[in-house]
């Protein structure tokens, strides 16, 4: 391969896999805002948009829009795609919320779409499905966790929070799409990638209070009183505080040397970010 079209370069995977990639091949960024001269500005929702020549694409953003758009536009030349879904298509897809089964569906759809695609058009198709993210400071589960903490100098501690969490830095997103890039054994496949450490939620909580740099209280709540007090929007996420939410990386590690690191709580927000 020599040229890369990646989606959703802007986000938190995309400004550390820019950093991998340029070196190596020409690299055609794209998203919905500008960010810098050679970034090309394009949103796939956009039916009339049309993707610029390139013989690989990475997709880091939501699936089903990539999905539906490589559909509409199959580009000439175009060999290889990795796309990001993400475990929600397992973990959610049982959940007693509505929206929640929903969202599990739509995935596992998006994925399905795209591998179809792929298939017609010739192009050789990887999806990863990612645990909890973080590592940038603008995911939407940890650093608001972070930063709240920050503020406030306390932070709610779901007491009996026994399920296990598998955080993943969004670095070693990058360096997986990286390495899976020139490995046809990843050709079709879906793989699961959580990070290097498996810990209960109510640990992951505790670490990430006591990585913020000023005084932070726990403040011990059990998770059968967040159960009773949560609205019915939250209530499928405090039922999972019990559930496992992990991912296999074995085969990941098999076929592309996938090795992430363990969850360092002090990068859930970036250094800029910490002096809140």
């Amino acid at each position: 391969m020599s040229s890369i079209l990646v989606f959703g370069a802007s986000g938190a995977i995309g400004r550390f896999l820019l950093r991998r990639l340029t070196p190596l091949y020409t690299v055609y960024p794209v998203s919905r805002q500008p960010h810098g001269d050679n970034w090309i500005v394009g949103d796939l929702n956009d039916v009339d948009f049309r993707w610029p020549d390139a013989d690989t694409v990475i997709s880091l953003g939501p699936l089903d829009a990539f999905a539906a758009s490589f559909e509409r536009v199959r580009p000439a030349g175009l060999r290889r795609a990795l796309a990001l879904s993400s475990m929600s298509a397992e973990s959610k897809a049982k959940s007693p919320d509505p929206a929640e089964r929903e969202l599990a569906a739509r995935l596992v759809e998006a994925e399905q779409r795209l591998f179809r695609a792929g298939a017609t058009a010739g192009v050789a198709v990887t999806v990863f499905r990612p645990t909890l993210i973080y590592g940038a400071g603008t995911d939407a589960s940890l650093a608001p966790l972070a930063r709240f903490a920050a503020r406030w100098h306390a932070l709610p501690i779901p007491v009996g929070a026994s399920g296990l969490r598998q955080p993943v830095h969004a670095d070693d997103l990058a360096a997986a799409c990286a390495a899976a890039l020139d490995v046809s054994a990843t050709h079709g496949r879906v793989y699961p990638l959580g990070g290097g450490e498996r810990l209960s939620a109510q640990r992951m909580f505790r670490r990430v209070a006591a990585a913020v740099p000023a005084f932070v209280l726990p403040v011990p709540i059990p998770v059968a009183l967040l159960k009773r007090i949560s609205g019915a929007a939250q209530r499928a996420a405090v039922l999972r505080l019990r559930q496992d939410l992990v991912a296999d990386n074995a085969p990941a590690a098999a076929d592309f040397g996938y090795a992430p690191r363990g969850f360092d709580a002090r990068d859930v927000l970036p250094a800029p970010a910490k002096s809140i």
